[in-house]
């Protein structure tokens, strides 16, 4: 019983965007050409890979065991077909990579610029999310993550900045009217703006350090918005004097130079390692990949502070 590589391709395509219209806009084709495709490998393997409803597409167990094993499998057929492009002057393809919302803000914007004009033969493709997920099993070619959030078997290099940190901020209207923090814990009496990610969790506690004292607030207040794509709300919010805010420095660090948010607590910041790039070390690197690799390790590439060492 063989199965059409196309039709495959088109279930994994359904399966991972939980719809018909959201795959046809990934891959450029209609709903219809993908039902099809679906329908079809469904009756040559005489099982149903996906429950379908008017709202959304979720796998059956059969399609879910299929994913489990058709993901990595076409990565490498992708990997196999990349090696081609050894043989081109200039790498071409696709590069995708799974980052946090975090760093599609603050560390590729430096970066990203300078390769796709070194490299306008190379199509770079961004997922970013809040939750941590399995990065071939999605069909992406590297991350980026913090290092304990490293997955397993994985080779990780350096990216972005080596030394990042959280910052706590307000509007000075808030400040005024409510009072300036002397301590964290002053932070319990406060409303606090906070982050909700996909998984449901709460971005709290909010963690603080100085002179060896490592403090861990569970704040309160009025307004948890999700991280995947609301964070610029909460920014606005305690702009507009709201709340106080705990963010990374750089995400804040405009607003701070302009006076709209005033540091809070600034000799408590907490310092933590910069961001990695990482890919699996179980298959071959394919050009694209290997030519950001590259790119991120050039002196005159990125900015000094994004720099490898």
């Amino acid at each position: 019983m063989k199965a059409d590589l196309a039709d495959l391709n088109a279930f994994l395509t359904v399966a991972q965007a939980r719809g018909f219209r959201d795959a046809a806009r990934t891959v450029g084709s209609s709903a219809s050409t993908l039902s099809e495709a679906v329908r079809r490998l469904e009756a040559r393997l005489g099982v149903r890979l996906l429950h379908r409803t008017t709202r959304s597409v979720v796998p059956t167990e059969a399609g879910t065991r299929l994913i489990e094993r058709l993901a990595p499998a076409l990565g490498e057929v992708e990997a196999a077909l990349d090696v081609v492009n050894l043989f081109r002057d200039r790498p071409a393809g696709t590069l995708k990579l799974n980052v946090p919302v975090s760093a599609a803000r603050l560390v590729l914007p430096a970066i990203l610029p300078g390769f796709l004009a070194a490299y306008p033969d190379i199509q770079v493709e961004i997922v970013a999310e809040d939750g941590f997920v399995d990065m071939v099993a999605s069909g992406c070619d590297a991350g980026i993550r913090y290092d304990e959030r490293l997955e397993q078997d994985m080779i990780a290099v350096p990216i972005g900045p080596r030394v990042q940190r959280f910052a706590t901020a307000a509007a000075p209207a808030y400040l005024d009217a409510r009072g300036r923090p002397d301590h964290p814990r002053d932070l319990l009496d406060h409303a606090c703006l906070r982050g909700r990610f996909s998984s449901g969790a709460l971005t709290s506690p909010w963690e603080f350090e100085r002179d060896g004292e490592i403090m861990r607030i569970e704040p309160q207040g009025p307004l948890i918005a999700g991280v995947a794509g609301a964070v610029d709300l909460l920014v606005d919010v305690a702009v507009a004097g709201g709340g106080i805010i705990h963010l990374f420095e750089d995400w804040l660090r405009p607003l701070l130079a302009e006076s709209a948010l005033e540091a809070v607590l600034p000799t408590w910041w907490q310092s933590f390692s910069g961001p990695f790039l990482y890919y699996s070390g179980r298959r071959l690197v394919p050009p694209p990949l290997r030519a950001f690799l590259d790119f991120i390790q050039s002196s005159d590439a990125v900015p000094a502070a994004y720099q490898i060492r």
